[in-house]
């Protein structure tokens, strides 16, 4: 096969296209593997190590979210220069390396820097993949593309909490991390010798594909884009509520509900991940669909979704019917996941084809830093405070202080639609026509 570099390549078939779109969901669906499989292991490794619900916050959310976005922004304006493949590999394998090392620790401490090797090898990881997409494939598809690699968060949950668990439960934690750990570095192979670098600004103005912007040029482009800004907090309260309630969403199911860690594993899987991974593709679907006349589309889905999905999630938490949450946590499920690829897909129409991914690189920096970093931190504070008044429904009442977050999403989704369209205007006139 010729390489997209040499002249006259322009084009690649639909159905490499789509073994692209293929290879590049499974590579985001290690990444959600192996940063979940600490989730659904959470209670062992608390019970082992004597930790408290705040620092299993910090393990799984601020200290990881820390690397991950502080790397993130350099790794991805390396992208916008290098071989976006090549980075994308070498970040699998560092990921999942650090992944089988975690298996090792003996240590809080020890486990902590293992999670943080594991952060760094992640930052490398979305940015340059969402670049790769937006150039596989046109504008009017981004969304159904990006949504469709957006899925791979919920394939991810579903092999980590189903594997997580029932290995867990049969050989102890540290085995888990090392059988998920290992496939992702051999796939790193497979993917470095089978996916090629597409050429840069395919579908767009070759023009401004040709330009390497400055980072301080693409803050300064991000700046004026108040839609953007607004959409960055939108989707970064939705994680927040996402984050910190997932993360300890089997805790809960244990401690409230009495389920084992392999129940656990096997009602998330289904339900959280094979929901979520519906609800992720549907909304950049509909986006597309809904876009063609009216851009904003791109955000009233996200709101709609949003929206929607606050009053199931207060039943699931306050419920003490089992099943009856379980069916609730569907409905939470598709309608939360509806904002993700439509917001990423919009970023990117919003700025030139060399800016798109260090743009990614800021959006998943605002939504990791207040979603990841903050959402898991709160809820295991919150826990740890309300837990002498209410005892062992105090995580159940964190959680329900955390999920109200979707208010201040919802508004913010709200007041990115408002200002979208004058934002695609000043593009339009600054860029010199529409990406």
């Amino acid at each position: 096969m010729n390489s997209p570099s040499a002249p006259g390549v322009n084009d690649y078939s639909p159905a490499y296209q789509r073994f692209v779109l293929i290879m590049l969901t499974i590579v985001y669906a290690f990444n959600f593997v192996d940063r979940q499989i600490l989730v659904i292991l959470q209670e062992p490794i608390k019970a082992e190590m004597g930790l408290s619900d705040t620092q299993l916050g910090l393990l799984s959310g601020f200290t990881f979210a820390v690397v991950y976005v502080t790397a993130g922004i350099p790794i991805a304006y390396w992208a916008d220069r290098g071989n976006r493949r090549n980075i994308v590999s070498l970040a699998l394998a560092v990921w999942s390396g650090m992944t089988a090392i975690s298996g090792f620790a003996q240590s809080y401490t020890q486990l902590l820097l293992a999670r943080l090797g594991v952060g760094l090898g992640e930052a490398g990881g979305s940015p340059p993949a969402h670049s790769m997409i937006s150039d596989y494939f046109p504008p009017e598809q981004r969304a159904s593309a990006l949504s469709f690699y957006s899925s791979g968060i919920y394939i991810g949950i579903i092999f980590g909490f189903l594997f997580g668990g029932v290995i867990a439960d049969a050989f102890g934690w540290r085995a888990a991390f090392l059988v998920v750990g290992i496939p992702g570095v051999l796939f790193a192979i497979v993917l470095r010798l089978t996916v090629m670098e597409p050429i840069r600004g395919r579908g767009d103005s070759m023009d401004s594909a040709a330009e390497k912007p400055t980072f301080r040029e693409t803050l300064a482009f991000l700046k004026g884009l108040r839609s953007f800004w607004y959409l960055a907090l939108g989707c970064a309260f939705t994680a927040f509520t996402s984050y910190g309630n997932g993360n300890f969403f089997p805790s809960f199911l244990i401690r409230n509900h009495g389920m084992s860690l392999s129940e656990v594993g096997m009602v998330l899987a289904l339900v959280s991940g094979v929901c979520g991974a519906i609800g992720t593709f549907l909304g950049g679907f509909l986006a597309d669909r809904y876009g063609i006349k009216d851009k904003r589309w791109y955000l009233w889905i996200p709101l709609i979704g949003v929206a929607a999905s606050l009053p199931p999630y207060l039943y699931v938490l306050l419920t003490e019917n089992t099943t009856l949450a379980m069916v609730a946590l569907i409905v939470a499920s598709l309608t939360n996941t509806l904002y993700l690829g439509p917001c990423i897909a919009l970023s990117h129409s919003l700025v030139p084809p060399a800016m798109r991914a260090l743009t990614s690189a800021i959006l998943l920096f605002v939504l990791n830093m207040i979603g990841l970093g903050m959402g898991p931190f709160f809820t295991g504070f919150m826990s740890d405070m309300l837990q002498p008044e209410f005892q062992d429904q105090s995580l159940r009442y964190a959680m329900v202080i955390t999920t109200m977050m979707k208010v201040f999403a919802a508004a913010m989704f709200f007041m990115s639609a408002k200002y979208l369209i004058e934002d695609l205007t000043r593009r339009d006139q600054r860029v010199g026509a529409p990406q």
